[in-house]
């Protein structure tokens, strides 16, 4: 059984644009990112948008949903900006529970070189195969449930929001 990959955006996907010294989007960096992770298992990858997640309206989350709903896939894997993941993994989360739906972006872009995209993928891909049908939100080795998860802005990190 194949992978889905749907393709967002977010820092994930951004490249410095040495004119202005701006972050912009290109292609996705996804195949790639397979690629060099050695990935072996069947994955589809289906870009919705390329857009910073601050910029995602209700309308684009719905797009992501109702793609989620719609693909024969039952394992899901989405690159997303993190700024606002926890939001759209809410509304995953609400609106779909027959299938493994897992979240993960980067905080550095893959372009620049030192970036955890390539970690965050290659957990996201692992965590869509082991964890029972649900909304995740995977980031630096750790997997979170999307009602219970957080980005600590201050550290720049995904927490608990429930710390046991």
């Amino acid at each position: 059984m194949s992978i889905r990959v749907f393709v967002t955006g977010g820092t994930f996907d951004k490249n410095y644009n040495e004119i202005d010294g701006t972050l912009v989007f290109g292609d996705t960096h996804v195949s790639e990112l397979l690629k060099l992770g050695r990935c072996k298992v069947p994955i589809k990858v289906r870009t919705l948008m390329m857009i910073d997640s601050l910029e995602m309206t209700p309308a684009d989350r719905q797009i992501i949903v109702d793609n989620c709903i719609s693909c024969r896939e039952e394992m899901i894997v989405i690159t997303h900006g993190t700024d606002t993941m926890v939001d759209t993994a809410q509304r995953l989360g609400e609106q779909v529970s027959h299938k493994t739906i897992v979240l993960t972006g980067a905080m550095i872009p893959f372009t620049f070189g030192s970036s955890d995209g390539l970690f965050n993928m290659g957990s996201a891909v692992a965590f869509v195969q082991a964890l029972p049908h649900g909304v995740y939100i995977a980031m630096n080795g750790r997997v979170f449930s999307w009602g219970n998860v957080r980005k600590n802005r201050k550290l720049g990190e995904f927490e608990e929001i429930d710390n046991p």
